[in-house]
């Protein structure tokens, strides 16, 4: 899949061959996008033009109402990886600072759609919006599209019972440290990446549970304070001095949140990788949640810490099978 940044950057070929384009932030690339850019993609194919799929960075919100802005489920390179497997041919990455902000909604379809991208068929959410002050809707671009000579399909929203699965209900979830239901959202674990860092120390020296620690931006969703059985992966190149490999998922006990035993502030996720005793510092990781082990207590000593950990440990391997 080709990244393109920037209307500047696609390609003149898209006027020969026209494009199929749908439309979103795709926070998550959970299954309600995978379900709008996997029909976008079957429709590119049997209308033999290139799948495109137009995306934001930074999230509009955060530009536009930055008090409201959501934590991002993944960072931009996460989303490509999974829309990338979806089968698209390129991925449009706009910044609205940039570029089409102020463009009214006709303007929208005839400068960028028409004009730049050539598309012939739209596909966008039922929730779909855009423009200027974000005043055109789904049933604007569709008929915008019929003026255009340009198809639009308006796809409905995919729903879990009577809850529409969106990036929002995720947040909520990961919030209350319910991951399950994250995952079911998403058709995968939710993940953080980040580099791993030292922390304290504590962990290996003091209590012989060595943890890979990661802190997460700030604007970046975490699950909910706690305990939580997943997996740890080295997503990046290079030999690791250890029994570890890049690239291999290896269980893990996960901790979120603050260290209150020994009154650590900052808030984290520690992984303790299973039967593996490798040097971690500085590697970009992977870290999916699974499953919530319990949340988050302080301890009166210790010794009770590290019967809690020992629980935790075990429990891990029975949730994961490890």
């Amino acid at each position: 899949m080709d990244i393109l940044r920037g209307l500047a950057s696609v390609p003149d070929s898209f006027a020969e061959t026209g494009t199929v384009v749908t439309i979103g932030v795709f926070d998550g690339v959970h299954r309600g996008h995978q379900l709008l850019i996997s029909k976008a993609v079957e429709t590119a194919r049997g209308a033999a033009a290139p799948c495109v799929v137009m995306t934001f960075d930074p999230h509009p919100v955060t530009i536009f109402a930055p008090e409201h802005a959501p934590r991002a489920l993944m960072p931009l390179e996460e989303r490509a990886r999974h829309i990338a497997d979806l089968g698209v041919d390129a991925l449009l990455v706009i910044d609205l600072r940039q570029e089409i902000g102020g463009l009214t909604p006709a303007q929208y379809m005839n400068e960028v759609l028409v004009d730049t991208l050539h598309a012939k068929h739209v596909l966008v959410g039922e929730n779909f919006t855009f423009g200027r002050d974000a005043v055109g809707t789904a049933t604007t671009m569709a008929q915008l599209g019929e003026r255009a000579g340009v198809d639009v399909s308006v796809v409905t929203l995919l729903g879990d019972g009577d809850v529409r699965i969106c990036s929002t209900a995720i947040r909520d979830h990961l919030s209350g440290g319910d991951v399950d239901l994250a995952t079911d959202f998403m058709g995968r674990p939710f993940s953080v990446i980040a580099p791993i860092e030292r922390g304290a120390g504590r962990g290996g020296k003091e209590l012989g549970y060595p943890t890979a620690n990661q802190y997460a931006s700030d604007t970046a969703a975490v699950p909910a304070d706690g305990v939580y059985a997943g997996w740890l992966t080295i997503i990046d190149d290079g030999g690791i001095h250890g029994d570890m490999e890049p690239g291999v998922r290896y269980p893990a006990a996960i901790s979120v949140g603050t260290n209150p035993t020994f009154g650590d502030a900052r808030r984290s996720v520690e992984s303790f990788v299973l039967d593996r005793d490798a040097d971690l510092y500085g590697r970009m990781a992977r870290v999916e949640f699974v499953e919530k082990v319990r949340d988050m207590l302080k301890f009166n000593s210790v010794d009770e810490l590290l019967e809690h950990m020992s629980r935790d440990v075990s429990r891990t391997r029975d949730i994961l099978g490890a």
